[in-house]
């Protein structure tokens, strides 16, 4: 009896002592960032995603932020994760869309989904699965949608807009595949990182800008070098939030590690949403009211042309890129469902509260 204690009690420390050996490591990921800390929402919301995700993991997972330029800058961060560098990244995916056009449908897609149903066709239509097979993994990375923003305005503009010809050759910041719009209508569009929108439209580098939403934009001081804001933002009706995290980092860690990202990223995209409805509607008023900003909306007829320039943009890419080609497939596909759904479950847009 004697014996077979000991053996059991050996056979117990054994097993503790293999246990403490295999226990995960915790995870510490640096994460750069894009987006400035002092950003309302867009950066706001990168500070709160790693506090929530170290608090709810009680320290197993634990995330810092760093702001754009701490090491690396804006714009390049995806490289920064891809070779290891920083172990994560807040960003948007429509920043790299000079690797390959696609991962700018992973961003904002104009005339298309608002938060609501961006979320369904990226969570539970494949939209995610098939941006990290296809574009991320590839780079050794891994991607997870991380938060949204509402509305955008569609710009920011020196002198008053009535006319699409009105727009002919300025130079003007623009963003993702409405950049490309844009374009195709002879305006000389350049992406720019936010911190440096309001110094290039200052020095005349550029002539118009559209970045964020009225809360983002009012607090960049847009409205003191440009009196026109147009809307609706045609080109982001909503526009998602990526954390991206290296590719190893991520296969290496616990089942419970990536369960907490993927979690807390939700939560952030749950956050995101409210928070930007609840505050642009009182940043708009500010602006309109105290700022002395011209509220502009674009008519019937100057939407249909953005809106014909972008359906014939869409198919000049798929004939561009073989990866967007088939992105585009199947975010059809995955429309054509949810409108039959849309179609009968939700008031037209004419009929409201």
């Amino acid at each position: 009896m004697t014996k077979m204690i000991f053996i059991t009690a050996a056979a117990t420390v054994a097993l503790i002592a293999t246990t403490a050996l295999t226990k995960a490591e915790p995870v510490r990921l640096k994460m750069v960032s894009s987006f400035p800390s002092s950003q309302p929402l867009l950066g706001e919301a990168g500070v709160k995603f790693a506090e929530t995700v170290s608090k709810i993991s009680g320290g197993d997972v634990e995330v810092r932020f760093y702001e754009p330029g701490a090491l690396v800058p804006a714009l390049e961060v995806l490289d920064a994760v891809s070779a290891g560098a920083a172990e994560a990244a807040w960003t948007q995916s429509g920043y790299w869309a000079g690797k390959d056009v696609a991962f700018a449908l992973f961003s904002a897609i104009p005339f298309g989904p608002d938060a609501s149903a961006y979320s369904a066709w990226m969570f539970y239509g494949g939209g995610q699965d098939f941006v990290n097979k296809n574009l991320y993994a590839p780079l050794g990375v891994h991607s997870l949608v991380c938060g949204v923003s509402p509305p955008e305005t569609s710009g920011w503009f020196r002198e008053e807009i009535k006319s699409i010809e009105d727009m002919v050759g300025l130079r003007m910041r623009f963003y993702g595949l409405g950049a490309q719009v844009m374009q195709k209508l002879g305006v000389d569009t350049q992406l720019l990182p936010g911190g440096e929108i309001y110094p290039a439209l200052e020095r005349g580098t550029i002539d118009a800008t559209e970045y964020s939403m009225p809360a983002v934009d009012e607090a960049a001081g847009f409205y003191q070098l440009a009196k026109y804001n147009y809307f609706p933002g045609w080109h982001q009706q909503s526009t998602l939030q990526a954390l991206l995290i290296n590719l190893e980092t991520w296969n290496g860690m616990t089942d419970s590690q990536r369960l907490t990202l993927e979690t807390a990223c939700m939560a952030t995209y749950t956050s995101m949403l409210a928070e930007g409805e609840a505050i642009n509607g009182q940043a708009l008023t500010r602006l309109r009211d105290e700022h002395g900003v011209n509220i502009r909306n674009w008519t019937p007829e100057q939407l249909a042309v953005f809106q014909s320039s972008w359906l014939e943009v869409a198919e000049e890419l798929r004939a561009q890129s073989p990866i967007f080609d088939q992105a585009w497939g199947e975010y059809q596909t995955f429309k054509e469902s949810y409108d039959v759904w849309k179609s009968n479950a939700y008031l037209p847009a004419d009929i409201g509260e």
